[in-house]
């Protein structure tokens, strides 16, 4: 694993001097990744490369990992360098911040943009990114050819600063979804309806959601991702912004309290480790159901 790990960073490192070196037009990143598809490539054509961090799967491996947790290990693209370069241009400088993570003094400078993604991994892979924006219109209307090049939806909710509140509100929408699921499935099965029947029942009935369509089957036997899409501890990240938010604003969220208290519960488990629909889970050990699904 953490030779794997070295391989991949290497890659980066490599592809980092190349570009700085040659002065390429093009991240250094971008260059590691496709050094690292050639060993890779090469690796399942030559039975000898398969070997030290490439044997096993060992780069597959730490690769999950990593974007398991990428919202914990992601570094802010831009840097001061960019950002002075642009600022340069004036009134012509467009800042597109798509990580919550350039200053508002610098902002102030330039035409800047927020731009939210409101889509899961799964839709990302299917390329229907949507993505929620906050700025003014034309600076919106100027960006927007850039940012449908990254997803096909796109839609802005106003100024600087409302587009992130509007994604903190849909996570928490996505996160009382999703408990709200697992209560509703304990339920029927507490009832003597087996869990396949109730998950089948909900993705065909009029409470169907995206978010339910690709995750709700996670809590069927044997079907809960090794790597979490998103595990109990991110996920209620996000719902403790929801919260602070609420506080800040005045606005009463209980529904969002209770699917974080359903989060603790999860940790108290020691099951925080898995997709945060291990909720269901709670649910059933409350209501006096074993993990094979007897009462």
């Amino acid at each position: 694993m953490l030779a794997s790990l070295g391989l991949i960073l290497l890659c980066q490192l490599i592809g980092e001097a190349v570009v700085r070196g040659l002065g390429l037009p093009l991240p250094g990143p971008v260059l590691g990744l496709l050094l690292l598809l050639i060993l890779l490539l090469a690796r399942d054509r030559f039975a000898l490369l398969a070997c030290g961090p490439l044997r096993n799967g060992g780069v597959e491996t730490a690769s999950k990992g990593l974007l398991a947790h990428l919202s914990l290990l992601f570094v802010p693209a831009h840097d001061a360098r960019k950002r002075e370069k642009a600022l340069a241009s004036g009134a012509d400088a467009l800042i597109l911040d798509l990580e919550d993570s350039v200053p508002e003094a610098e902002k102030a400078g330039a035409q800047a943009l927020e731009a939210c993604m409101a889509s899961s991994i799964t839709q990302a892979r299917q390329g229907s990114l949507y993505l929620m924006c906050g700025g003014k219109q034309e600076v919106f209307e100027r960006a927007k050819p850039v940012l449908l090049a990254i997803g096909p939806k796109v839609t802005r909710i106003g100024g600087n600063g409302l587009a992130c509140q509007m994604k903190i509100a849909v996570n928490l929408l996505l996160m009382v979804e999703v408990v709200c699921f697992g209560e509703a499935v304990a339920l029927a099965e507490k009832g003597g309806v087996s869990r396949e029947a109730a998950v089948d029942a909900i993705l065909k009935s009029v409470a169907a959601s995206p978010v339910l369509g690709y995750r709700g089957p996670f809590i069927l036997d044997g079907k809960m991702p090794e790597v979490p899409l998103a595990d109990v501890t991110l996920q209620q990240k996000d719902m403790l912004l929801a919260l602070n938010l609420a506080r800040q604003l005045g606005s009463p969220t209980p529904l969002a309290a209770a699917a974080n208290e359903m989060m603790n519960a999860c940790r108290g488990l020691g099951i925080d480790g898995n997709d945060f629909v291990v909720a269901h889970e709670v649910y059933r050990r409350l209501g006096g159901q074993n993990s094979g699904g007897k009462s």
